[in-house]
């Protein structure tokens, strides 16, 4: 935490679950300022009444707008690009929107922040931009390659800009456990898509550490993934009904919803040809060749022909948990913890 000492951090999408999971880390260190930028001004109040902590600053804005961006850069060291649009439905209806938030937003964040001299931008991304089949996954996969083409010809700048993929953190707003659990307190059947489907495991504490390992071991255009254990559905909600003492249940499957995946990749083939296998991640560099198309059109690479009958890294062929594991990785979130004591069902922030 030393890299931050002293130093002001800026969180775009601040108000999210990402945001509060981060500032609960750095509040105690010797951060100088943590500056969060959103659209939410109630969100903004509840977390300025949670937290009551004066190194927050908070912004009201949108990544669409690059004039009230360059204004709230301005004195900024570092930045944790985590404003999105993340829900399939909303981008399935209204891709334009996704489009001007994930993807011309990033480019504003990004290039804001090089005017302004900041030294780390770190851009989060997610396993839907692997082989994507909806508008969200297309938007963070352009999103992507915004972040992998801004860091590029950035020689003489003292910047690194690179990036995050991981999947659906557990338990944060918007995810499945808390629906689950919110459906189990109402006395309704829990509605599953398929039970075989299976999702990477991944707690907020995971989002930020991966985030941190980023920003300690990146250079320009890398993307950095963690290597997370999956579950089926079903053992996802026999886990939850283990926790909530219910023995029996009634279970609704209503089938893979549009835009949806039976299980989700991390790291297609492509990438895992280049990928470099750090234990507990992998790290993607990116094709760091100059502008001259004829190196792309031209010059090809045998190994990679080899290579590309290789499997890709997804959650059905990673390690999977089973009921007992998966109960005890619930049970690290104090959401869960809660549910266990019986306590109110609030999602984490």
């Amino acid at each position: 935490m030393n890299f931050f000492k002293e130093k002001t951090l800026l969180i775009t999408g601040g108000t999210g679950s990402f945001g509060n999971a981060v500032l609960r880390k750095f509040l105690d260190s010797s951060i100088g300022e943590i500056r969060i930028f959103s659209r939410d001004e109630k969100k903004q109040d509840d977390m300025r009444r949670k937290f009551n902590n004066p190194k927050i600053k908070f912004y009201i804005g949108d990544v669409r707008d690059l004039n009230a961006i360059q204004k709230i850069m301005r004195g900024v060291d570092f930045v944790f690009h985590a404003a999105a649009l993340k829900q399939v439905p909303s981008c399935e209806f209204h891709p334009m929107q996704a489009v001007q938030t994930n993807i011309i937003g990033t480019e504003n964040i990004i290039q804001s922040a090089i005017n302004a001299g900041v030294k780390r931008i770190i851009c989060l991304s997610t396993d839907k931009a692997v082989y994507p089949i909806n508008a969200m996954g297309i938007s963070k996969a352009m999103m992507e390659k915004v972040m992998i083409a801004s860091s590029r010809n950035l020689d003489g700048l003292d910047i690194v800009i690179c990036g995050t993929r991981y999947g659906n953190v557990m338990a944060s707003r918007g995810s499945v456990i808390p629906l689950f659990v919110d459906q189990i307190l109402a006395s309704q059947p829990i509605t599953i898509t398929d039970p075989t489907m299976t999702r990477f495991m991944m707690t907020l504490d995971d989002a930020v550490n991966l985030v941190l390992y980023a920003f300690q071991n990146g250079s320009n255009g890398d993307i950095f993934v963690q290597k997370s254990p999956a579950a089926t559905i079903e053992v996802l909600v026999n886990a939850i009904l283990n926790i909530m003492g219910r023995k029996e249940y009634d279970i609704k499957i209503i089938g893979a919803r549009h835009g949806e995946k039976l299980y989700e990749t991390l790291l297609s083939k492509e990438e895992m040809f280049s990928a470099i296998d750090l234990g507990s991640y992998y790290q993607i560099p990116s094709d760091a060749r100059d502008l001259n198309y004829e190196k792309f059109y031209d010059t090809g690479n045998s190994q990679l022909t080899k290579r590309l009958h290789e499997d890709d890294y997804n959650s059905n062929n990673t390690r999977q948990l089973n009921v007992s594991e998966m109960q005890s990785l619930l049970l690290e979130l104090d959401f869960m913890k809660r549910i266990s004591r019986g306590e109110p069902a609030i999602a984490e922030d």
